[in-house]
């Protein structure tokens, strides 16, 4: 027997001694408990936490114990996002590199933050969606539907108005039907913008998953529109997989740097991204200015500190890195509504 194998043989044949001595000592009723093996492995415990799986040596069956447990989770993940959203929004890049690296324990992982921000935004959107009028988004001729559609009604008015007096005067009105055909056209795409109808919709798709989506956003766009949110959420994680290749394409063949790596940089970009997404919404809403500006300006510049971070590139690698990423996450984003396009019409 080895001399391991001789201190383990006789700390368990304490424990037992102790335990027959001691019988009190299993769970009081407090439901404080001390255990002399774990109750996970079963493992013979030494010290506070056994040494095979990790398992606290000691399980306290209280409300309290428990309330205690539900704060400390609470409290040390918002220790550490108070660490980590800093470098995750100004240093991104060191942010990486030191998760890379394995200096993880001050950091909350990609991952857990991927799924808290994406749970975020989609709360956030959804509480915000009656801010987001369509008719005030989409324009036509630089001006938002909300605000050119009764100017467009007037005109069309003033029209008919104007070919009904050419008609009293036996002249010609085939210019002014012209007219009138183009304000009706326009009025009408309007009116459908303002209404969400998707009654005009002609779109085609070779996939025919694609395309059943399509043709159901005329009968039932309600419902369509409610799967592609479900849908979007609960594949969200697909964007990593579908990001990945991409990285690895500013890269190719260098052993410097793996899958992994590019997984990491791929899931804390979307970490900012999503929470970004966040912040423009909750501006949005409160009718604050220039957040399409910031929506254009502020991703690329978070690319660009994140990869020079990263990888330790200089200016001119990590600009032209910076612009081929741009042109990657916007395939990525349309592969993913490929994919969400298809679920929603099966």
């Amino acid at each position: 027997m080895s001399g391991s194998e001789e201190i383990i043989a006789d700390l368990a044949q304490s424990a037992l001694t102790a335990r027959a001595v001691e019988p009190a000592h299993g769970e009081d009723a407090a439901g404080h408990t001390a255990e002399r093996a774990c109750l996970n492995c079963g493992t013979v415990l030494i010290g506070a936490h056994c040494h095979a799986c990790g398992q606290a040596a000691h399980v306290h069956k209280t409300l309290g114990a428990f309330v205690h447990d539900l704060l400390h989770g609470v409290f040390h993940f918002e220790g550490k996002i108070w660490r980590t959203l800093p470098l995750l929004v100004w240093r991104p890049g060191r942010l990486t590199r030191e998760y890379i690296d394995g200096r993880r324990a001050s950091y909350v992982s990609p991952i857990a933050l991927f799924l808290f921000s994406v749970f975020l935004m989609f709360a956030v959107v959804k509480q915000f969606s009656g801010a987001f009028d369509p008719g005030n988004i989409v324009k036509v001729n630089g001006v938002s539907v909300n605000e050119g559609l009764p100017g467009q009604v007037k005109r069309l008015a003033g029209l008919k108005e104007q070919r009904a007096a050419l008609s009293r005067a036996g002249q010609s009105t085939a210019k002014v039907d012209g007219q009138i055909a183009g304000a009706e056209e326009a009025l009408k795409v309007m009116q459908d913008v303002k209404s969400a109808n998707f009654d005009s919709v002609n779109a085609r798709s070779a996939i025919p998953a694609v395309d059943r989506t399509f043709k159901a956003l005329k009968t039932d766009p309600g419902l369509v529109l409610y799967k592609l949110q479900n849908n979007a959420y609960k594949y969200s994680w697909a964007l990593i997989p579908l990001s990945v290749p991409f990285v690895w394409l500013l890269f190719p063949f260098n052993r410097r740097f793996r899958l992994y790596d590019h997984t990491v940089f791929v899931t804390y970009s979307l970490c900012f991204m999503t929470l970004l997404v966040v912040v423009l919404s909750l501006a949005i809403a409160a009718g604050v200015p220039l957040v399409a500006l910031a929506a254009i300006l502020i991703p690329p510049f978070h690319m660009y500190r994140q990869l020079r971070g990263t990888y330790g590139l200089g200016r001119i690698g990590a600009l032209w890195r910076t612009a081929a990423l741009l042109v990657f996450a916007a395939a990525a984003l349309v592969l993913f509504a490929m994919l969400i396009l298809a679920e929603s019409g099966s």
